[in-house]
């Protein structure tokens, strides 16, 4: 399960996320890793656009706490119905719902830490971050990083589908012998 942070303007006209410039990003980024997208649940923390108007441009606005807050019972309901194993959170926006702490991202990207739900919650930047950046070669850079998260997130969940079942030592036999 994918956790961004707001529709932007695309993805609220669509009422899907992740259908604008950084869901391509998160697209080929998955592409990279062999995250088959389709196996993705994809959503956000705050579950409406916020912006201002410029004209006949709509602006995003980071939302503020309250808003996170409010939307946060959807946001368990998808998780009570997907029961991911992994929760990727695509920025601090959706670190923060899912963590319910302040996270600072540059601290703590790459990291997988127990979630509230139950699920592993890894942290990484939101692709919108490597479209804003100003340089080729900056934003070359930061997709690599970003690809790179992403075969982590793809080694773990391959390392929790093999792992056996843990044997309890205080498990029975019914072996006679």
């Amino acid at each position: 399960m994918f956790v961004g942070e707001q529709p932007g303007d695309m993805e609220d006209r669509q009422g899907r996320p992740f259908v604008g410039p950084a869901g391509r990003i998160l697209d080929k980024a998955l592409a990279e890793a062999r995250i088959p997208r389709e196996e993705v649940y994809v959503t956000n923390a705050v579950k409406h656009f916020k912006f201002i108007q410029r004209g006949k441009r709509r602006l995003h606005q980071k939302p503020v706490i309250r808003q996170v807050i409010s939307c946060k019972p959807w946001l368990q309901a998808e998780l009570g119905i997907i029961r991911p194993k992994v929760v990727v959170c695509l920025g601090a926006t959706a670190a923060q719902s899912m963590l319910s702490r302040i996270v600072h991202v540059t601290k703590e990207r790459g990291q997988f830490l127990d979630g509230d739900s139950g699920a592993t919650v890894f942290i990484t930047i939101h692709p919108s971050a490597i479209y804003r950046l100003r340089g080729e070669g900056e934003r070359r850079e930061e997709y690599r990083h970003f690809v790179d998260d992403m075969k982590l997130v793809h080694r773990r969940l391959h390392s929790m589908e093999e792992r056996p079942f843990p044997r309890s030592r205080a498990s029975v036999s019914f072996d006679d012998s």
